[in-house]
């Protein structure tokens, strides 16, 4: 288990889909060398420099924090059963009720599917919220999801920053 970044008046709560081995030996979210969610939450805008993962306690500092949907780090989330997504989806909804952020940015069109049962979701904006929260639905920025660029991935996090206007 890693523990979620979190901070007063968030603008924007990351949520990935649950940590992998890597983030669970540091402590820190998208530890992974090959993950492109550090340099796509730079290249977006949201961040003024490229953040190491050492640093995710800087996040709230610009409205932004992370959790996940499941708790269970595994070296895929495909490893992850229906189950668990759809217990962290509830787990999850409390959360951003207790914690307010405007918008919840999930990084995984298929675990927001299951983990919401909301089989014909996309990448970008939704029209539900979860636990009074927005809900913007983004790439996952894992190497694994390879059909997604950086540049790809940083382009949809720069509609939601500009949806926002951070």
């Amino acid at each position: 288990m890693i523990d979620d970044v979190l901070g007063p008046s968030l603008e924007v709560l990351f949520c990935g889909i649950n940590p992998g081995l890597m983030s669970e030996a540091t402590g820190h979210h998208f530890a992974r060398p090959g993950n492109r969610f550090w340099p796509a939450l730079h290249l977006s805008g949201f961040t003024p420099r490229l953040l190491a993962p050492a640093e995710q306690h800087l996040l709230p500092s610009y409205g932004l924090g992370i959790t996940n949907i499941a708790p269970r780090a595994s070296a895929k989330a495909s490893e992850l059963t229906r189950e668990e997504l759809v217990e962290g989806g509830a787990a999850l909804a409390a959360k951003v009720a207790g914690t307010g952020p405007k918008v919840l940015a999930v990084l995984g069109v298929s675990a927001y599917r299951t983990a919401f049962q909301r089989p014909e979701a996309r990448i970008g904006p939704r029209e539900e919220t979860v636990g009074g929260a927005r809900v913007w639905v983004l790439p996952n920025p894992s190497g694994l999801n390879a059909h997604w660029t950086l540049a790809a991935i940083a382009g949809e996090m720069s509609r939601l920053r500009e949806s926002i206007r951070i």
